[in-house]
C-alpha cells in the first residue's frame, strides 16, 4: 500500500524491454516485468493480470474477453506496436479500458526491410550465401543470374505510411511503381513518389514484383490467393511485410512449387494474426521447404533505437493514464479515471 492506503499502480509487462523503460515506470509504479527471452504463457499472463492496473503488450499477445474478465483493475492496454488487431478494442472500451498504440515509428525500418527482402530475392542472395558456405565456390561462374530494381515494375498493395515509404525508396532505385489502395493518393503526393494508381487486377498483371503493405481486414484476408497469384507474370517476386493472412500461404507454396511464382519473402505470417479466428498454428511446412523463399522473424521492427522509442512511448501512455489523462495515441475513447 502507498502512503494513503491505496495499492500501488501495478504494470504488467509481457515481454522483455529495455532497462530504461523499467526505470521510467519504476519511479511511480510497481512493475511486474518479464525479462526472459520467452513470452509469458497464457496461464502466467492471466495470473499476473488479476491485480494489474496497466498491461504493456506486444504483437504475440492476445487480449480478449477472458483476460479482461480476470483483470478487474485494468485501466489501459498499452501496445508496444503499431497495429492492434490482437486486442479486442470493443471489449476494452465497454469496460472503460484505454487501448494505446505507437504511431509511425516502424514505418522507416519496415520499408527498409521490404526493399532489402526484394533485393535479396531478386539477386539470389540466400542461394549465393548457401553456395559459398557449401565449399563448392571456386570463383565466378555464370549462374544465379538475377534482375535488378532499375526499370523493374513494382506493385505496392496498400499505400499507407509503409507503402509510401517503400515507394520513396524504390524511386531511388529507378523502379517504376504501381499501387492499389482504397484511398488513392492526392495527385501531388503520387507525383512526388512517382507512383501510379491502378486497379488490383492491373497491378498484378503488369508487375514483376509485388510488395504487400496492406493491413489485415475482412477485405484483405487471403487477398493474394490462387487467382491473384495466377494473374502475376511467370517468375514474379512477392514480398509481404504487411500481415501474414493477406496471402494464402498454401497457395503461395503451390505457386512456388509450380514455378509460376519466382520467389516469396515474408517478415509476417498467418499464424501470428490473432484477430483471425481461423488462423493456422504454424507456418505451412510446404512453404518452408520451397526454394526461392526468404523468411525473417519480424525484423521490420528490430532496430535497437526504434524498439526503445516504441517501448518508451507505450510506457508514457501508461503514465498518462495513471495521472488521469488519455494516452496520446489511442484506438478508443473512454472516460479518464483517477
Amino acid at each position: 500500500m502507498n502512503a494513503v492506503g491505496t495499492p500501488p499502480f501495478r504494470v504488467v509487462i509481457t515481454h522483455r524491454v529495455h532497462s530504461e523503460v523499467l526505470d521510467l515506470l519504476g519511479r511511480s509504479c510497481e512493475v511486474v516485468a518479464n525479462q526472459t527471452p520467452e513470452g509469458l504463457t497464457r496461464g502466467e499472463l492471466l495470473s499476473r493480470c488479476r491485480d494489474a492496473d496497466a498491461l504493456l503488450v506486444f504483437m504475440p499477445d492476445h487480449v480478449d474477453e477472458e483476460l479482461l474478465g480476470r483483470s478487474p483493475r485494468l485501466r489501459i492496454v498499452a501496445g508496444a506496436l503499431k497495429g492492434f488487431d490482437n486486442i479486442d478494442v470493443a471489449a476494452c472500451t465497454a469496460r472503460g479500458i484505454w487501448v494505446s498504440y505507437v504511431e509511425d515509428l516502424l514505418t522507416g525500418p519496415t520499408a527498409d526491410l521490404a526493399v532489402g527482402l526484394l533485393i535479396a530475392l531478386d539477386r539470389h542472395i540466400p542461394a549465393g550465401d548457401r553456395h559459398v558456405r557449401s565449399g563448392r565456390h571456386q570463383g565466378w561462374r555464370p549462374e544465379l543470374y538475377g534482375g535488378g530494381l532499375a526499370g523493374r515494375r513494382v506493385g505496392i498493395i496498400g499505400m499507407g505510411a509503409v507503402g509510401r515509404a517503400v515507394a520513396r525508396r524504390l524511386r531511388a532505385f529507378d523502379a517504376e511503381v504501381l499501387y492499389t489502395d482504397p484511398a488513392p493518393l492526392p495527385a501531388g503526393d503520387a507525383a512526388e513518389l512517382g507512383a501510379r494508381s491502378v486497379p488490383l487486377e492491373t497491378l498484378l498483371a503488369r508487375s514483376t514484383a509485388v510488395v504487400l503493405t496492406a493491413p489485415l481486414t475482412a477485405e484483405t484476408r487471403h487477398l493474394i490467393g490462387p487467382v491473384a497469384l495466377q494473374r502475376l507474370p511467370e517468375g514474379s517476386l512477392l514480398v509481404n511485410v504487411g500481415r501474414g493472412s493477406v496471402v494464402d500461404e498454401n497457395a503461395v507454396a503451390d505457386a512456388l512449387a509450380s514455378g509460376h511464382l519466382g520467389g516469396y519473402a515474408a517478415d509476417v505470417f498467418a499464424f501470428e494474426d490473432w484477430s483471425d479466428r481461423g488462423r493456422p498454428r504454424d507456418i505451412p511446412p510446404r512453404l518452408l521447404a520451397q526454394d526461392g523463399t526468404l523468411f525473417t522473424p519480424h525484423l521490420g521492427s528490430a532496430v535497437r533505437d526504434v524498439r526503445l522509442r516504441i517501448e518508451t512511448a507505450a510506457a508514457r501512455s501508461v503514465l498518462d493514464v495513471r495521472a488521469g489523462k488519455p494516452p496520446p495515441v489511442a484506438a478508443n475513447r473512454v472516460n479518464p479515471r483517477r
